[in-house]
């Protein structure tokens, strides 16, 4: 009997929205194959949520109902199995704790893996794209804030663009290159204010920019919040063991 790497089995808190959930899924089981060659993919399990009603709360600044059902639906994923979770959207990070809390499996917070990632890269002052939440208020920019990084958010008027952009269109699978023109033009500004690299801090971003529309390095936090899930699934703890 053949035996394999054992990956740890991957809880994906997704469907907000589900373009950049399928995002997630494509990439961890790319990744998977790359590390493991063959056949291999990756081991997942997957809550995927009615955007339509957390994006109703979000409007409504009802976090704790939002938190409530992500909360529950974290809790299913461990009683599926999962032994690490990932919470795929960068706004719901404000309720991470809640999720957190409900289970006792360790949340891979993607605020955190995208500030390791600008710190690898020696930089310190870094713009921010993201939903409306996300760049204006504090518990993500706090976060990236606490490993030591200058966060730079857009004006309002680009704020409102960018938020805009994300909703009506990334959400919805529509991508026009009138939208990615705007995208470059508030990355220009925030690199004359002095930003060193940009975080694509909301996960629909990298269906519409990439390092091409940037003049300075991007942090796609998607990407980079699924290759920390890999690294932990496939880690030496879990390599070493056999199924």
């Amino acid at each position: 009997m053949s035996t394999h790497p054992r990956q740890r089995l991957i809880g994906m808190l997704g469907g907000m929205s589900w373009e950049s959930t399928a995002e997630y899924y494509r990439l961890a089981n790319e990744g998977v194959r790359d590390r493991l060659g063959g056949l291999h993919s990756a081991r997942i399990v997957l809550a995927s949520v009615n955007f339509a009603e957390i994006e109703a709360l979000q409007v409504a600044g009802d976090w704790d109902r939002a938190g409530d059902i992500l909360a529950a639906e974290a809790a299913r994923l461990e009683a599926a199995g999962a032994e690490l979770l990932l919470l795929c959207t960068n706004t719901m990070h404000k309720v991470a704790d809640r999720v957190q809390a409900a289970v006792g499996i360790p949340l891979l917070h993607l605020a955190d893996t995208t500030a390791a990632a600008v710190g690898a890269a020696g930089q310190t002052t870094v713009g921010l794209l993201a939903t409306g939440f996300t760049m204006e208020q504090d518990f993500y920019r706090d976060r990236l804030a606490g490993h030591g990084l200058r966060v730079l958010v857009p004006e309002r008027a680009d704020r409102a663009a960018v938020h805009r952009i994300i909703y009506d269109e990334l959400c919805r699978g529509v991508i026009r290159e009138e939208s990615r023109q705007i995208y470059r033009q508030v990355i220009d500004r925030l690199v004359a204010a002095g930003a060193q690299g940009i975080i694509l801090g909301c996960t629909e971003i990298e269906l519409l920019i990439g390092p091409a529309d940037s003049p300075v390095p991007v942090f796609p936090t998607t990407r980079l919040h699924v290759e920390a899930a890999l690294a932990a699934s496939l880690g030496p703890a879990a390599s070493s063991a056999t199924r």
